[in-house]
């Protein structure tokens, strides 16, 4: 069950509480043209990756309800 819950430029994005930071990213950071990006991705592919302003990675997916879910990827550990 999802932690979080937002109305995030018109579309209901759900989350778990790791996920805050990047839901809060698409809503607060980004304007909504930028935003609607990586709807259309996640809507159009099934999921848009981005990542916040501290380099946080994040997965937009989207539902078979048109609701969509921001979940946290494990951040890279590089090359070594």
């Amino acid at each position: 069950m999802s932690d979080i819950k937002q109305d995030v430029h018109g579309h209901k994005v759900l989350g778990e509480s790791s996920a805050k930071n990047g839901i809060n990213h698409l809503d607060h950071k980004l304007d909504m043209s930028e935003a609607e990006v990586f709807f259309t991705q996640a809507k159009t592919h099934g999921s848009a990756e981005f990542e916040d302003e501290k380099g946080r990675n994040y997965t937009l997916t989207r539902n078979s309800d048109a609701t969509y879910t921001v979940e946290k990827r494990k951040d890279s550990s590089g090359w070594f």
